[in-house]
């Protein structure tokens, strides 16, 4: 499914400039994992995974 979803998203938008990024965080609550995912550009990856939000 993910593929789809990467795939389509790239012909709307034009190109390989984007790619989709998924960070697991574990929760202070419940102990469970949370993941979040985004698309961002391919310059920036580094600065998604360097951020805590």
């Amino acid at each position: 499914m993910a593929k789809k979803s990467v795939a389509g998203y790239r012909e709307k938008i034009g190109g390989k400039l984007y790619s989709k990024v998924i960070k697991m965080f574990k929760s202070t609550e419940t102990g469970s994992y949370i993941f979040k995912e985004k698309m961002v550009l391919n310059e920036s990856v580094n600065d998604f995974f360097e951020n805590d939000n």
